[in-house]
């Protein structure tokens, strides 16, 4: 599935001034547009058709890279930098042999955090000929909200996206943002900084809890009570939450709304000093193949976050910060 997540510009060639900044190209009231997404976990592709100011995405393509493990004291080493470019040279050359000129990519919290982001952002856009932007924060939690509202019933609740290495918390009421928080820390670095294996003992999940829950108690002070608002999960860590969700408890395969008292009975059948039970195993495998090893430590984030901010519902959704980017910054609505 493609999300949208983390920002880079193609350098374009052609077109007036006020597409150029943006890297596009129309032709009539059609084009292409691809965009990559260079996330802490994954980098992404995607193409969309535009026609008549709506997009449908028509391909996607991912890879697992993990970026966010190759940062050692604060800095991106050498070997993540590498296999960034590598990524994103494979997708650029794939679409200048399909002919899709209007190249979009990005990256957040993957380089934004690191020390040396100035630096690595440089070295990927001389290997890959794309120029990089670095979202912030901020503009993160901007493009999560125009990304959902588009699919949310809800006036009033909170957005939640738990990202390989930053979380975002946008609180809004009346279909406007109210508040907007992030925080340095997603289901990758967590794992990276706390769990040795592949699943968390209680040890190392108890160390995750006290972390998240210090960060989420500074921040959360600064935001309004948010009780019986049913919170939208936007991310990775959601998506296969809510896959292994279904499955756990036999539920349809259009089940999105989950029960956040939950969240610690999932944990609860992994956070052990002994593997799973096979049919257990079996779930987590169907659920989230490629994410097995970040999902537990973005769950527990995700049962710390909801209990602090006094979520009792929790709703996917596959729309993100790329479906806000591409609403906001190139269909402009």
């Amino acid at each position: 599935m493609f999300i949208f997540r983390r920002h880079f510009f193609f350098r374009p060639k052609a077109g007036k001034e006020n597409r150029e900044r943006r890297g596009i190209k129309k032709r009539g009231d059609f084009m292409l547009q691809a965009m990559i997404d260079v996330g802490s976990n994954t980098i992404r592709m995607a193409i969309y058709e535009i026609k008549d100011g709506h997009a449908a995405q028509i391909m996607k393509r991912k890879h697992t890279v993990g970026l966010s493990a190759y940062v050692k004291d604060g800095i991106m080493q050498e070997e993540g930098i590498r296999r960034a470019a590598e990524v994103v040279t494979e997708y650029r050359e794939f679409l200048e042999g399909m002919g899709v000129e209007n190249i979009v990519a990005f990256t957040t919290a993957a380089l934004r955090n690191a020390k040396n982001s100035a630096e690595a952002v440089a070295a990927v856009e001389a290997r890959t000929g794309l120029s990089i932007r670095v979202i912030t924060g901020e503009e993160e939690a901007v493009f999560d909200f125009a990304g959902a509202i588009h699919d949310l019933a809800a006036d009033n609740g909170v957005i939640l996206d738990i990202g390989g290495g930053s979380t975002e918390i946008i609180l809004y009421r009346a279909r406007r943002v109210m508040q907007k928080l992030s925080l340095p820390f997603g289901s990758l670095s967590l794992k990276v900084a706390y769990v040795k294996g592949l699943m968390p003992t209680p040890e190392e999940a108890e160390a995750i809890r006290v972390e998240a829950a210090k960060a989420i108690g500074t921040v959360c002070c600064k935001l309004p009570t948010m009780r019986n608002l049913v919170a939208c999960g936007l991310g990775g860590t959601f998506k296969g939450t809510c896959a292994l969700y279904r499955l756990m408890y036999d539920l349809p395969e259009e089940t999105t709304r989950m029960e956040t008292k939950r969240f610690r009975e999932l944990l609860a059948h992994y956070v052990s000093p002994h593997p799973p039970k096979e049919e257990d195993a079996v779930r987590l495998m169907l659920a989230t193949p490629d994410r097995i090893h970040t999902l537990l430590p973005g769950l527990i984030l995700a049962d710390v976050l909801t209990g602090a901010l006094g979520c009792r519902e929790l709703a996917y959704s596959d729309s993100g910060v790329r479906e806000g980017y591409l609403y906001s910054e190139i269909l402009r609505t």
